[in-house]
């Protein structure tokens, strides 16, 4: 797909709405008057990639400084702190050099910012791909803290974590750099969604089977003070809210993208896929907006890490 303007190979290939066809009877951009657009407006952009950018630095610092933190769950922690970190530093430069592109600021070095771009492109999707990876890893990790907790420090070493973060870093990097290069090839797209996809049913699957053990060993502790129905019931209503939360913040926020990507190859000249289309700075911002949510689901709760935060705001290293 060609590229639009000013915009970034990425953002001109996923963004870009397919031209007219003869015989569609639509204005140029194929939307009906019906088209709902979200407007996303500069300034709420930027503040979201400033917001998540302090957070998750706050994250990997206070990872960093207690050594009490240093284990396998932490390290995959902290490594979805820097992926959800660059993910919004990422697109909030590639949104500020495209309108510095537009105001005319940047027009004489123009080669230098296509090169910039490029790299920032991969930036943008290699941190996306590690970032879900890492959420990933961090649902196996619970899974094997909960029905191999015997086994846990045998299973999950620190150089078996370190070989899973740079595989995954890596494994970013390359498919990063290939969706780049082959960004209008349909195959790459489909990937991308099949790989989207595959991980909302490992992680759906993962924290639905250790809510049922977590309900399970609560019923039968219960049963044992002979008071079943209030505990259990009460566990069972706790574990579900967190579930719906982990599990809906995370579709709401990304199965839009994915959405994008899947209407790109399925319908990209039909007039309600282009509405879809219109829209894509708003799934760009509900995925900034995953980096802002991320921490307060998977770093805040732990006691130790706040206490950690809380000496980190007071700069008393």
């Amino acid at each position: 797909m060609p590229l639009q303007g000013a915009q970034g190979r990425l953002r001109g290939s996923l963004n870009a709405t397919p031209p007219t066809t003869p015989h569609s009877g639509l204005a140029g951009n194929q939307t009906g008057p019906w088209c709902l657009e979200v407007s996303i407006p500069d300034e709420l952009f930027f503040s979201l990639g400033l917001v998540s950018l302090v957070e998750n630095m706050l994250v990997v610092a206070a990872i960093a400084k207690n050594r009490n933190l240093h284990s396998p769950m932490y390290y995959f922690i902290c490594c979805l702190a820097v992926s959800d970190l660059l993910v919004s530093v990422s697109n909030v430069l590639e949104t500020a050099v495209m309108l510095l592109l537009e105001a005319g600021v940047l027009a004489a070095w123009a080669g230098v910012v296509q090169q910039l771009d490029n790299a920032i492109d991969v930036f943008i999707c290699g941190s996306m791909v590690s970032s879900l990876c890492f959420l990933g890893a961090i649902a196996v990790d619970r899974y094997i803290t909960i029905f191999y907790a015997l086994r846990y420090h045998s299973i999950v070493t620190l150089p078996r974590a370190r070989w899973a973060i740079a595989t995954i870093w890596a494994a970013s990097v390359v498919c990063s750099t290939l969706f780049i290069a082959y960004y209008d090839c349909t195959a790459v797209l489909l990937c991308l969604v099949s790989f989207f996809l595959a991980l909302v049913v490992l992680m759906a699957v993962l924290y639905m089977h250790m809510l049922a053990r977590a309900c399970l060993h609560a019923r039968s502790i219960a049963r044992l003070h002979k008071r079943w129905r209030p505990v259990h019931q009460g566990l069972g209503l706790k574990g579900a809210a967190t579930l719906s939360i982990l599990l809906g913040s995370f579709f709401l926020c990304w199965g839009p993208f994915f959405l994008h990507l899947t209407l790109i190859v399925l319908c990209p000249q039909h007039p309600t896929c282009s509405c879809v289309f219109k829209n894509f700075k708003l799934f760009l911002t509900l995925i900034i907006c995953n980096s802002i949510v991320d921490p307060l689901i998977y770093a805040f709760r732990s006691q130790e890490l706040r206490k950690t935060l809380k000496e980190v705001l007071l700069c008393s290293w």
